[in-house]
């Protein structure tokens, strides 16, 4: 599995919140729901995604933005108006700005909201929750909003999702959730690639035959008892040469990551299945419970087992 697939394994859609919106101007959506991950596509019309405390950005027809991190933003026609939101979206409701329940003119439809069936302006908002310590290293990449300008090839995704979102056939909420799984991850990697991006390290690292094919042999084999000598051997260059290249490329040292992402993927284990840490301390690359635990407690401060016990929590942003 490549570094970006493993990295999006868990971010995915269930139950999603995922709605499409048809306004006239003057318009604009808040959204206070705290999901740390949210799409917004406009299918026709113009607005802007203004992040509380961060300069708005721009949407036109047919581009996609993802916003990351659970602090609120705003999705609006002019970026400097201040208009009074339609409606607020929260965790498990929407209401108007001062709290109250939203008036039913606002329901257009299924899933649809907005003030105008004929509005000018057409956007679709899909918010994930995400958890789990591997997406987190995804999350903490990505700026704060990204957008991927309309250039066609997200086109027959749109269109399949602007068709599905206003059906109410069996399924249809699991429709929904894999259409935006693949709308974000058609983003992101299109993104990526974009001169104007600006990716993590190591997503611009796995462009290089060092340090890229040693990124796939950590994901591929995390048990595998890599060390710099190793690393350096499969990817044919001096043990020297490999160090000095991995960090400069992907911005920490090749046992640094290698341990971040066996840690990642114990702590996701510890949540997702019932193995024992045993089990998992081997299936990470640690010999034993205890070494496992050793490392565990020293970069997140608790023990496996701890971790386990834990209530789930949602991860935010950087």
């Amino acid at each position: 599995m490549d570094p970006l697939a493993s990295l999006l394994y868990e971010v995915r859609s269930d139950g999603a919140l995922f709605s499409r919106n048809i306004v006239a101007p003057p318009w604009a959506v808040r959204f206070a729901d705290g999901t740390p991950l949210a799409v917004i596509t406009m299918l026709r019309g113009a607005g802007w995604v203004v992040p509380d405390g961060a300069a708005p950005v721009a949407l036109g027809r047919g581009d996609v933005a993802v916003v990351a991190g659970a602090e609120p933003f705003t999705i609006a026609d002019d970026a400097g108006a201040g208009a009074p939101p339609l409606y607020v979206v929260h965790p498990d409701q929407c209401t108007t700005a001062a709290g109250e329940d939203v008036s039913d003119d606002v329901i257009l439809g299924l899933r649809t909201c907005g003030n105008s069936p004929d509005g000018s302006t057409v956007l679709l908002t899909g918010s994930y929750q995400v958890d789990g310590r591997v997406s987190e290293r995804l999350l903490s990449g990505l700026p704060r909003v990204l957008v991927v300008h309309h250039d066609g090839k997200l086109g027959p995704i749109l269109a399949l999702t602007d068709m599905e979102i206003s059906r109410d056939d069996p399924g249809q909420q699991a429709v929904l959730d894999r259409l935006l799984d693949l709308l974000l991850l058609a983003t992101l990697r299109e993104w990526f690639t974009r001169p104007e991006a600006d990716p993590p390290a190591w997503y611009r690292a796995l462009g290089d035959p060092v340090a890229g094919r040693a990124l796939r042999l950590i994901h591929d084999r995390p048990a595998h008892p890599w060390t710099v000598t190793a690393l350096a051997e499969e990817t044919g260059v001096s043990r020297a040469t490999f160090a000095r290249r991995f960090s400069d490329l992907v911005g920490e040292p090749p046992v640094a990551y290698l341990t971040g992402w066996r840690l990642a993927l114990a702590a996701d284990l510890l949540v997702g299945t019932e193995a024992t840490v045993e089990s998992i301390a081997r299936q990470v690359g640690y010999r034993s419970a205890f070494g496992l635990s050793v490392a565990f407690k020293r970069v997140y401060g608790t023990r496996p087992s701890q971790h386990r016990a834990a209530p789930a929590t949602t991860v935010g942003h950087g």
